[in-house]
């Protein structure tokens, strides 16, 4: 059985964390709900982040409801955005839809799953109970919900049927009777209105965990394709891993958090290895290869890799490359004293400055921590620059 901390790992806010521990103390197992509006036919690891919560959900004994909004994909959800989201056609809708449900599926349980379409009760509905449905709501509290505020502020027109979104994803949760439903940060507020509603039908109102949206290889932008900085479930194998070794050191620790099903204790292992001298890249290879696995079967991770290594060495290496041995010491080798003592920098005020600029690199990868120390045992490719090459190990 999961704990209420691997449950929630990285998760943003938890509304309400008590009533969670309640239910999850309770015999009966949780439906625990996430909407997906077929938006686009492929996902990306920005999308997983919560369908990888969902799993751990199912790990520990409880249903996933994965709720495609066929119908709500019709009105168009303006979520972050300052302008009316185009409506799908039911064309692109069933089409997009049927590819998200072959794609979640390489993640969740498909035996402790319901997928579910909110053209079910919506679509049984008359004119009378939609103006039932928005009479639950003032136009005071949808103005609460920050992009429809700033629109209005600056006088930027927002359609009656916007109004509706919010409302429709709440009745979602009344019609599947939803213990706990889940989504990003950007949709806190039609989360509360899914609450609200259950409340209402008198139905004990759902637990809301919200979750980070996942920044993209650029480290800065959340992932997205539109910015070009998306790592796509998709992805061929090669692709999908060297995009994995392309993010930054610390952002690595991030997509463990959130996309790896690691214990939190083996991430902790991890990162005491990384403090103690290991590679970083041989711990981002880790994180590769698990996801690697994951989207495209066992073994295609040690593939990818091994074919990453390999371009690496015929695209980047000298065959004339020297090679350095020195002592670690007890405590290793700070890696400012490693670059001077191969006289790839004249000093370690250098060496730090090389590290700054981001010239220092270790087997391909961009080093940024100038307190990052090699331990004893280390080898591998250490380059200041294009031209300073060393091979380096440490006894």
């Amino acid at each position: 059985m999961k704990t209420l901390q691997e449950l929630t790992r990285g998760a943003a806010e938890i509304i309400q964390i008590d009533e969670l521990k309640q239910r999850l103390d309770g015999a009966e197992p949780l439906r625990v709900k996430v909407g997906f509006d077929p938006t686009a036919p492929d996902l990306h690891l920005g999308h997983t982040v919560i369908i990888n919560a969902m799993r751990r959900f199912q790990d520990a004994g409880h249903v996933a409801i994965f709720l495609i909004g066929d119908f709500t994909g019709m009105i168009g959800d303006p979520t972050g955005k300052n302008v009316t989201r185009k409506p799908l056609s039911e064309s692109d809708i069933r089409a997009n839809a049927k590819t998200y449900a072959e794609q979640v599926f390489k993640i969740l349980d498909r035996s402790a799953t319901e997928v579910r379409f909110n053209s079910e009760w919506f679509g049984e509905m008359n004119a009378a109970d939609m103006i039932r449905l928005s009479s639950r709501y003032t136009v005071a509290r949808m103005l609460e919900r920050d992009d429809f505020e700033k629109r209005y502020k600056s006088g930027q027109p927002i359609a009656v049927h916007e109004f509706l979104y919010p409302l429709v994803q709440g009745y979602d949760s009344v019609a599947l009777k939803a213990d706990v439903e889940m989504g990003g940060t950007d949709q806190k507020f039609n989360l509360l209105v899914g609450r609200q509603l259950q409340a209402q039908e008198n139905q004990k109102p759902q637990v809301i965990i919200t979750w980070p949206l996942l920044e993209g290889t650029d480290g800065i932008q959340k992932m997205s394709k539109s910015l070009d900085n998306y790592i796509g479930i998709t992805d061929a194998p090669d692709d999908m891993f060297g995009k994995l070794m392309s993010i930054s050191d610390d952002l690595m620790w991030r997509y463990f958090e959130l996309l790896s099903f690691r214990p939190t204790p083996e991430l902790e292992g991890l990162k005491q290895a990384v403090a103690e001298g290991r590679n970083p890249r041989d711990v981002k290879f880790e994180l590769g290869l698990e996801l690697v696995d994951r989207f495209h079967g066992a073994g295609a991770g040690e593939r990818a890799r091994q074919s990453f290594i390999a371009r690496f060495r015929q695209g980047a290496l000298p065959e004339d490359m020297p090679e350095k041995t020195l002592p670690a010491g007890a405590e290793g080798l700070g890696i400012a004293a490693a670059l001077t003592a191969c006289g790839l920098t004249a000093s370690n005020s250098e060496a730090f400055r090389m590290i700054q600029q981001g010239a220092v690199k270790i087997d391909g990868e961009r080093i940024e921590d100038r307190s990052l120390t090699l331990a004893a045992g280390f080898e591998g490719v250490v380059q200041v620059g294009k031209r300073r090459i060393v091979r380096l190990r440490l006894r």
